[in-house]
């Protein structure tokens, strides 16, 4: 009786993650974003403001590498005309506590999360996986609208129904982007984001598998 109530819960969890995927996916387009300068320029936009003394704006979709699945959490700003960040944000869902049982935990019931900054998540060492996109002056300011509220209404993480994947397509859904299933790796879900929307000229990275796929990364990763 208790191994049939716990796989009728599982397929009940199971079904509402996919219900939650699936209507990310059929979230209308309410941006038309671009992936390169090129593509910019094209489109009519400003030099001034995308290519300003003030460094222009950016979004980037990023993944990390940690000691279990890895994270992902996108970085926003601006860059300076070498590509170095000025000023850069990070927000991104995680379990709030470091402690590992409550980790453990949110594989079962849904625990309190953080929104912001973790460890590891500017260091270059630790990347996996990335995706660049440049954005316009009001381009920019309606994403971190949408990002501020998101983080105010993320209260909870948890890892099969609302993990960090879940957290970065509704970012990438809100600007009109197609998005892979919340259960891939991190580095696998940003990816295949970039592979899906970015184009030939899309501007990204992807580095080895992580300690996930048992392998270590090049340098020490953090939780």
């Amino acid at each position: 009786m208790t191994l049939v109530s716990g796989r009728s819960l599982s397929v009940a969890l199971l079904a509402l993650a996919a219900a939650s995927c699936q209507s990310q996916s059929q979230n209308k387009p309410q941006l038309n974003f671009t992936s390169d300068d090129r593509t910019l320029a094209a489109a009519g936009a400003p030099t001034s403001t995308v290519n300003s003394a003030e460094g222009r704006y950016f979004i980037e979709f990023r993944s990390r590498y940690a000691y279990t699945y890895g994270h992902s959490f996108v970085i926003f700003g601006r860059m300076d005309k070498s590509g170095k960040m000025i000023n850069a944000e990070v927000a991104g869902l995680a379990p709030k506590s470091n402690d590992p049982n409550i980790y453990m935990l949110g594989h079962l019931a849904p625990v309190p999360a953080s929104t912001g900054w973790t460890d590891g998540d500017l260091e270059i060492a630790y990347r996996s996986a990335s995706w660049t996109v440049p954005l316009t002056e009001p381009e920019y300011r309606r994403v971190v609208a949408y990002i501020r509220k998101l983080q105010a209404k993320s209260p909870l993480w948890h890892a099969s129904l609302y993990n960090c994947n879940a957290f970065v397509a509704d970012i990438a859904s809100f600007m009109g982007y197609k998005t892979p299933g919340i259960w891939l790796m991190p580095r696998d879900f940003i990816t295949k984001l970039r592979q899906m929307n970015g184009g030939p000229n899309a501007i990204g990275y992807t580095g080895p598998p992580g300690v996930e796929s048992g392998n270590a990364p090049a340098a020490t990763a953090p939780r």
